[in-house]
């Protein structure tokens, strides 16, 4: 495999500067599909990991959707063998699924990726995220209304997990599996458009360069980075007042001291202290709370996921987990 081609030579580089960041003799973990995103991930890795002294466990997952997912689980295994890979963990996923085939599936994903981790001891992984993903992220937010940190989309570095590939597109990924001769896997799934994500990248994010001019990929990724960067600046804030109340016993007048921005997060941080399943508090949700802050009319008591109920009493706001509710 000859690594010095243009679009090798920009993986490699992107791979080399998180590789630097390791210590020598490092275990890491690497997402592979099949798609050319994550085969071009696993090459250019692979190509550097020689000069680092990097040990690579590739990790594929059969999500047992399609019919034929074994067969494809078991020919990227084979194309990883003929990389270089000798470690290479598979694993079937064990999809339930309780909010869309998309969500679900990636949260057996996750599973079997934290499985390989602990199984070879490695404390990064690695993932084959591009431009065109976070683009895609940032329209599929604007789409659900969402706040300021789901239109971020994704972060290069989240816990053990890295994206060297944001500030990278799709065509690059290709054109470095095409340079070294290796096969990528098209997912019929990304072409399916049952799924929202698909129709966004087939028919939304074209129309847009259509309608408005070329890139938009490139726009929209540049957003996310801004709107992540403030989004840290605001949980950080939110951090610091949160550590100074008492969650679930909070004084009005402080609450209303605060921007918007921060309370809110301040609510939603007492919300899951107080029991609500993280990820599980919209902002739907927080519109009666914000109201005993800002609407004070005499309201009575909220009920939110995970039985917590949130009142306001004598200028506080009180938050609990009710009883009833607890297994």
């Amino acid at each position: 495999m000859n690594g010095k081609t243009p679009a090798l030579i920009e993986l490699r580089s992107a791979v080399r500067f998180w590789f630097e960041k390791l210590e020598a003799n490092s275990k890491v973990c690497i997402g592979v599909s099949g798609g050319a995103d994550s085969l071009a991930l696993a090459a250019a890795a692979k190509l550097e990991s020689k000069n680092f002294a990097i040990d690579l466990i590739a990790v594929v997952v059969d999500h047992g959707i399609q019919q034929n997912s074994a067969e494809v689980a078991a020919e990227v295994k084979n194309k990883l063998a003929k990389i270089g890979y000798t470690d290479i963990f598979v694993n079937r996923a064990n999809i339930q699924i309780t909010d869309g085939i998309e969500a679900s599936a990636r949260r057996a994903r996750y599973k079997i990726f934290e499985q390989a981790m602990e199984t070879f001891g490695a404390q990064t992984f690695l993932l084959g995220h591009t431009k065109n993903d976070q683009a895609e992220g940032v329209l599929l937010g604007l789409a659900r209304g969402s706040g300021t940190k789901s239109l971020s989309a994704m972060s290069q570095v989240s816990g053990p997990y890295i994206r060297p590939f944001l500030s990278i597109d799709r065509e690059t990924t290709e054109a470095a599996c095409r340079e070294a001769g290796i096969e990528f896997w098209v997912d019929p799934h990304n072409s399916n458009e049952e799924f929202t994500r698909v129709r966004v990248r087939e028919n939304i994010l074209p129309l847009l360069e259509k309608e408005i001019g070329p890139g938009i990929v490139d726009a929209l990724s540049r957003s996310a980075k801004i709107l992540r960067e403030d989004a840290i600046a605001l949980d950080d804030w939110a951090d610091e007042v949160f550590a100074q109340i008492n969650p679930s016993d909070i004084e009005v007048s402080t609450l209303a001291a605060l921007p918007i921005a921060i309370r809110s997060r301040v609510l939603r941080k007492a919300i899951y202290a107080a029991g609500a399943p993280i990820g599980s508090i919209s902002a739907a949700h927080l519109e009666p709370i914000e109201a005993f802050v800002s609407d004070w009319r005499g309201q009575g008591h909220t009920s939110l996921p995970g039985g917590v109920k949130v009142c306001r009493i004598s200028g506080r706001l009180s938050l609990l987990q009710q009883e009833s509710n607890q297994p």
